[in-house]
């Protein structure tokens, strides 16, 4: 299969669930078209997104995920779901067929990438889409498969909930992060007690709701990171009133600092 960017029209995309091969892979490049988002939709074969640089965004029923610069995101087959780019953003993908035993989630999750699977998916994906099975390059795809048997997942999924009332509320604050309000008040905005309103989050989302509140500022950062912004440009976004304190959340919750963590992100990408 040809780069995505590398094609002339959508009339040359060819469906990877009709290749008959067990594993199917492709380059993408947005900057050849601009900002894109893909409609719902699914595949029967499972699918991976490494990304190379910028950051996806990925919503399947019950979920939101950011995929940073070295991260990819898992989507088992059949699993309907939703992508979203904006800006620059390329990295590499592959189909894998049904039949495969890679022993990865049955759900979508995010996964970090070695520089051997990166390596490995980029040279997969120079293969011809009916590429002769057998020798080196079936050597080359069982050896893929094992790498991304054993990628450990990484924790940038935010759990959405279903409740109509809630989901009014989760809207209100992605299109304004910075508002901080109490949980009172976000409470008393979904028509419930602070009571109902903390049971009703925690059955929906698995959280309580300001660890669910942190989880958003932690994808939100991420994926902003990504996009070029700076760390106070993230931290005035997400309403802290100081940057430290932005800091200490952002850490708590991966392991490192914001700008470590774009650094070693940017890293792999030289």
């Amino acid at each position: 299969m040809p780069l995505l960017n590398d094609l002339s029209t959508e009339a040359d995309w060819v469906e990877p669930d009709d290749v008959p091969r067990p594993l199917v892979t492709y380059g993408f490049a947005s900057d050849t078209f601009g900002d894109f988002e893909l409609e719902p939709h699914h595949h029967a074969k499972s699918q991976l997104l490494l990304v190379m640089r910028g950051a996806l965004t990925c919503e399947v029923d019950g979920g939101l995920w950011i995929v940073p610069p070295r991260s990819a995101i898992w989507i088992p087959g059949g699993t309907r779901h939703a992508m979203k780019a904006t800006g620059a953003v390329e990295g590499y993908g592959a189909f894998v067929g049904p039949n495969l035993d890679i022993r990865l989630s049955t759900s979508c999750c995010a996964v970090a990438v070695t520089p051997l699977l990166r390596e490995l998916l980029i040279r997969a994906a120079h293969l011809p889409i009916l590429y002769v099975e057998g020798g080196a390059v079936s050597r080359m795809v069982s050896v893929l498969l094992d790498e991304l048997a054993a990628a450990r997942p990484e924790d940038l999924h935010l759990p959405m909930p279903a409740d109509p009332r809630l989901k009014r509320i989760v809207g209100e604050m992605m299109d304004a992060p910075s508002e901080r309000g109490t949980l009172q008040s976000w409470a008393s905005s979904a028509g419930m007690s602070v009571r109902t309103f903390e049971r009703v989050i925690r059955r929906e989302t698995g959280m309580s709701f300001g660890r669910w509140r942190r989880q958003l500022g932690v994808v939100l950062a991420v994926r902003w990171l990504a996009g070029g912004a700076s760390i106070q440009q993230v931290a005035a976004n997400l309403g802290y009133e100081s940057v430290p304190s932005f800091v200490t959340m952002f850490r708590k919750a991966l392991g490192s600092s914001p700008g470590r963590y774009r650094a070693e992100r940017n890293s792999e990408l030289s």
